[in-house]
This record gives C-alpha cells, sequence and structure tokens, in this order.
C-alpha cells in the first residue's frame, strides 16, 4: 500500500492582463456599479455572470462555522441583491440564526470579481410569488418535490416525490424531470407558492470590486456605508477606498 499522502500541487502562475481599474472609472454607487460590470460581463462572454458563491454562518458550542455555495442571482434593485431558496435547507436555517451573508461573483473571462456582504431579509410573500410564477412549471414542481440539503436514499426517492407533487396538482408526467420545458397549457397548471420556499435580499454595506492586474498587483476598490443610515443602497453615501492586493 503506498504509504504517502495524496497531494495535488497546483504549479500555474497565470497572469491576469487588463487595462486596470481607477478610482475615476467608478460610479458613486456600488448598485450602478455592479449593473454596468453585470451588463458588461453578460454581452462579452462570461457563462452565466448571474453564477455567485454566498456564504452562510452558523454557530454551535460557541464555534463559528461558514458554509458556502453556488446559487444564481435573480435581481439587483436599490436595495440589494435577490435570490431564492427552500426556507428549511441549510443556508435558510442558518440566515434565520445569523441574517448576514457574503456573496462573491468570479467572471474569469474579464478577470473581474464582486464581493458583497450585509444584512440579509426575507422577501415578501409577493414578492416570491411573483417570482415563483414566473419560473417554468419543472422547476415550480421541483420547489416543491425537494427536501433540500436533507439526507436521501437514492435519485428514485427524489423522482417518486417529484412524480407524487405533479399527481397532487395536475402536471403531465415528467415535467419536473426535464427543466424548462414548455408543456401545452402551462400557464394554466396551478402549482401554487410553497410556504417552506421564497426569496431573500441581501441589503449591502460592503462592496467590493477587483480586477486582475500582472503579479498580483491587483486593482481593489472597497464601497463602505454606515449601517444605521436607513437609506437604500442606491441612495446611500457610500466611501470608495483603493485596497491593496
Amino acid at each position: 500500500m503506498d504509504a504517502t499522502p495524496h497531494k495535488t500541487a497546483i504549479t500555474s502562475h497565470n497572469q491576469y492582463r487588463t487595462t486596470g481599474l481607477e478610482r475615476s472609472d467608478l460610479s458613486a454607487s456600488p448598485i450602478v456599479q455592479f449593473n454596468t460590470w453585470f451588463k458588461h460581463a453578460n454581452e462579452h462572454g462570461v457563462p452565466e455572470p448571474e453564477a455567485m458563491t454566498i456564504s452562510t454562518v452558523s454557530l454551535a458550542n460557541g464555534i463559528a462555522r461558514p458554509s458556502s455555495r453556488v446559487v444564481l442571482l435573480k435581481q439587483v434593485d436599490e436595495r440589494g441583491f435577490l435570490f431564492f431558496s427552500n426556507y428549511s435547507s441549510r443556508k435558510g436555517r442558518e440566515l434565520e440564526g445569523h441574517p448576514y451573508a457574503s456573496l462573491a461573483f468570479y467572471w474569469k473571462e474579464l478577470s473581474r470579481s464582486v464581493r458583497v456582504c450585509g444584512k440579509v431579509e426575507k422577501l415578501s410573500k409577493e414578492e416570491s410569488k411573483a417570482y415563483h410564477d414566473s419560473r417554468p412549471l419543472g422547476s415550480r414542481i421541483g420547489a416543491w418535490a425537494s427536501p433540500q440539503s436533507t439526507t436521501i436514499p437514492d435519485r428514485q426517492t427524489l423522482e417518486k416525490k417529484v412524480h407524487d407533487v405533479e399527481d397532487r396538482f395536475g402536471v403531465p408526467g415528467a415535467a419536473g424531470l426535464d427543466e424548462g420545458k414548455k408543456w401545452e397549457g402551462d400557464e394554466k397548471i396551478d402549482v401554487p407558492l410553497p410556504e417552506f420556499w421564497g426569496g431573500y435580499r441581501i441589503v449591502p454595506d460592503e462592496v467590493e470590486f477587483w480586477c486582475g492586474r500582472p503579479n498580483r498587483l491587483h486593482d481593489r476598490f472597497r464601497y463602505t456605508r454606515s449601517l444605521d443610515s436607513g437609506k437604500s443602497a442606491s441612495e446611500d453615501t457610500w466611501t470608495i477606498d483603493r485596497l491593496a492586493p
């Protein structure tokens, strides 16, 4: 038996070659600046630029344990960044106990990244329903069928849950297993918003824009605002600082 511990050595030293980022390039609002960068990413070959890593934290026996996963940004409004989830999932439970989170976007093709930190608030039921009703039929079925983050014995168990939900709401077979497929009369099939599913908004108090440069001498600018201002992210006065890479 090979007693040598297995390891993976990362030997690449990629250089980031961009025109850089200057203070004069930035909007006074991080929301406006994010929208500008997101639009650029969407128009310049970045696949799924809405993909973001969200980190939450749990506290057990006095020890904070962070956890991260990739989710999809669904909207940016004047108050913050919106995403949707099962409230009973791990991130949902952690946000219930500790309503703060951070987001990270990485757009490799552009050598750009955005980091967001802030307080998390649940969307209203009306806001969650508006988005839920806009989803493909299969996604609405999936929200009901998946006991997100819990242990299941096999794939067949999940598929049975999907078929049970399809039967419950009178949905044509296999709709939940074919993401995005349109079925004749989809819009007439009522799959209501689950009580355990809905949206969150991360209200930022810190947003950082990162632009890769050669020799790891990157450009970083951090927006910060006072936590008790009571204004929306786009209305508030933000301080912008350049950070060392």
